[in-house]
């Protein structure tokens, strides 16, 4: 049986369809017996119409300085769930320019509201959610997609790539993930999206991303993708299908906290061991 001591993709109320604190997050994961949290937040354009202010994110750029690392006994990251918005791999808020502080001082150098968001975070998880930009889009662009994704400097892991539905080849991608130290990520929220109807076909593309990673040797992170409190720490259905398919446990980055901060030091992202 898999023990995960790790919830490496959670969200608060500021995604805005989540429903807990981060203190709440953080007691139901020292209740479960975690060793470490990941709280990451959607940046994205779920949430706010006017992306130009910085007022708006503060919630993201300030927790990494504002936070405790240890809390209730459990270590706890910063980072979100950034959207990729093109077939090149840009992420939300890599074309929107700021120029102003949250309180109205102008900055000495203007930068992006990505750049400014991400800079003090631990790591950011690309994930796709709106796919109107794929519209014509072939396979093997959505494919390149996610690798270029990845490239990005402060990205560590893709986001529920089975759940997408996209028709990508998996293997290029955890080829891709293996030869930068980063990891595809498998999340509890894929087995009960979208009322049930789509269960069945997210479970078949997780497993294909679970037999891929373990053919090739690629390291992956399971997650939970709460977005509420009473979710934290519960991996059920990820775990059978690990133990259908027969998964490597060494091959899960997030199996305890020593695990999963080596890999984060291995990808060149940041070192906290």
């Amino acid at each position: 049986m898999y023990n995960i001591k790790c919830d490496t993709h959670t969200h608060t109320l500021f995604s805005r369809h989540a429903y807990s604190t981060i203190q709440e997050n953080v007691k139901e994961a020292s209740d479960m017996g975690l060793e470490l949290l990941v709280s990451t937040d959607h940046f994205s354009d779920m949430l706010y119409p006017d992306h130009e202010s910085t007022k708006h994110y503060q919630y993201l750029f300030t927790s990494p300085m504002t936070w405790p690392r240890e809390w209730m006994g459990v270590t706890l990251l910063s980072g979100c769930e950034a959207d990729i918005v093109g077939l090149d791999g840009s992420l939300f808020g890599q074309n929107i320019t700021v120029d102003k502080s949250i309180v109205g001082d102008p900055f000495k150098v203007p930068t992006t509201l990505y750049d400014h968001t991400t800079k003090n975070m631990d790591y950011v998880i690309a994930s796709v959610h709106g796919k109107s930009f794929l519209k014509d889009a072939t396979p093997s662009q959505m494919t390149e997609m996610y690798i270029k994704a990845l490239q990005q400097e402060k990205v560590f892991i893709l986001g529920h790539i089975g759940r997408s539905g996209l028709p990508v080849d998996f293997r290029p991608i955890a080829e891709a993930a293996k030869s930068m130290n980063k990891l595809l990520e498998i999340n509890e929220h894929s087995f009960s999206f979208d009322g049930g109807r789509n269960d069945e076909f997210s479970r078949n593309r997780c497993k294909q991303v679970l037999e891929t990673c373990a053919d090739i040797g690629c390291h992956i992170s399971v997650a939970t993708d709460a977005h509420i409190s009473c979710l934290i720490g519960r991996f059920e259905e990820t775990k059978k299908l690990l133990e259908e398919v027969h998964f490597p446990e060494e091959l899960i980055a997030s199996r305890d906290k020593h695990s999963f901060l080596n890999a984060l030091k291995l990808s060149g992202i940041k070192d906290l061991t």
